[in-house]
């Protein structure tokens, strides 16, 4: 075995008495502020957030999917149920792949401005129940399902990865310009003739008119 690939195996944490001498004991609030219903104040920041990263699982392995529309589009249904409109995408439907085989789901919420976030485990269900898509319609069209999710455990996460990251600072943006475009994305690695340079141009009609 070379000797950079046996370094590397030796100092792989392998098993959970490595972690827990390597980080310690946590303090006890950590574990006070997992619950496994919805409080009134972790209530409250799941109806202030725009987005949360919805986490999916199945046999071929993990996704992770951004969800997005103007705050209080996830509804408390109740102490222990939210529920969440599954909107146009591009039919790819990974998440909804995954719950159908396997319903373990986790989300983590985002607040613009806000150093902590909410984060909830716990399992879904898909539904197309008439009534519930009425109640996410937005630009008159009620979206295709509804995904509703029994929480398990639920907690916040303190600021320091938003610190860290300077996520809401104006000094920390970044110039879309120096990046590729999805255009350009998609057009590397399209195995078809695609115009990435039309359809960059054609994006911003597109998205107003496709979003819901």
């Amino acid at each position: 075995m070379p000797a950079t690939q046996a370094a590397a195996v030796a100092h792989q944490v392998t098993n959970l008495a490595q972690l827990e001498e390597l980080y310690g004991i946590p303090k006890q609030t950590s574990l006070d502020k997992e619950i496994c219903y919805i409080s009134t104040q972790y209530k409250a920041f799941i109806e202030a957030a725009p987005f949360f990263a919805l986490s999916t699982v199945s046999h071929e392995g993990t996704d992770c999917s951004p969800r997005g529309d103007p705050a209080g589009f996830v509804k408390v249904i109740d102490g222990k149920t939210i529920e969440f409109p599954d909107r146009r995408g591009n039919n790819r439907i990974d998440s909804l792949r995954n719950i159908v085989e396997d319903p373990r789901v986790s989300l983590l919420f985002l607040i613009p401005g806000v150093g902590e976030t909410i984060r909830v485990n716990g399992t879904a269900t898909i539904s197309t129940d008439p009534a519930r898509l009425e109640a996410h319609i937005m630009d008159g069209k009620p979206p295709k399902s509804i995904i509703t999710v029994t929480v398990q455990t639920i907690y916040f996460q303190c600021q320091k990865a938003i610190f860290r990251s300077a996520l809401w600072n104006e000094e920390t943006k970044v110039d879309r310009k120096t990046l590729p475009t999805a255009g350009q994305m998609v057009q590397s690695l399209s195995k078809e003739d695609f115009d990435g340079d039309a359809y960059d141009k054609a994006y911003p009609g597109r998205i107003k008119e496709t979003a819901y």
